[in-house]
């Protein structure tokens, strides 16, 4: 058992949004869906909860009403083995009224914040020299989607 399990917490989409975070990346599986008795909070028989697997980790997601929000003082940060899969999960989450930011991070259509970047990003921008380091966080700086290319030729 994992002993921390992040928590999400939707106004009424947790199921949707389980359902696309499955969808992205292997070993991921939505594993129990529970639903409001009739003396809940909400509508008897809507969902309550989602718990889900996401690259083996686990996660709940509650819909527990409109007064709930995400912000980006949390985010769940994805080591991506290259430009492909920065590519393919960019796109899932930015789609459908996700919307992209600076430096890899973006919020998906559900308001929830994530970082997609390469897992050697320490790496890249570390460089060979000082001023390689200094051109590449620069080049970081204005991208919004990481480009792994770009940062090598900065």
């Amino acid at each position: 058992m994992q002993k921390i399990t992040t928590f999400l917490t939707y106004n009424d989409q947790a199921e949707q949004a389980a359902q696309l975070y499955v969808s992205l990346f292997p070993d991921s599986a939505i594993t129990r869906v529970t639903r409001y008795p009739a003396a809940g909070p909400m509508p008897a028989g809507q969902v309550m909860t989602v718990e889900f697997s996401l690259a083996g980790q686990q996660y709940v997601a509650l819909n527990g009403g409109p007064h709930f929000t995400f912000t980006e003082g949390i985010s769940l940060s994805v080591a991506c083995q290259d430009q492909a899969e920065i590519d393919r999960l960019w796109d899932a989450l930015t789609a459908d009224g996700g919307a992209p930011s600076q430096c890899g991070w973006l919020k998906d259509r559900f308001g929830v914040s994530w970082q997609i970047t390469p897992a050697n990003m320490s790496e890249l921008m570390r460089g060979d020299t000082p001023a390689q380091s200094q051109r590449r966080m620069q080049a970081m700086l204005k991208m919004h989607k990481i480009d792994i290319a770009a940062l090598r030729q900065a």
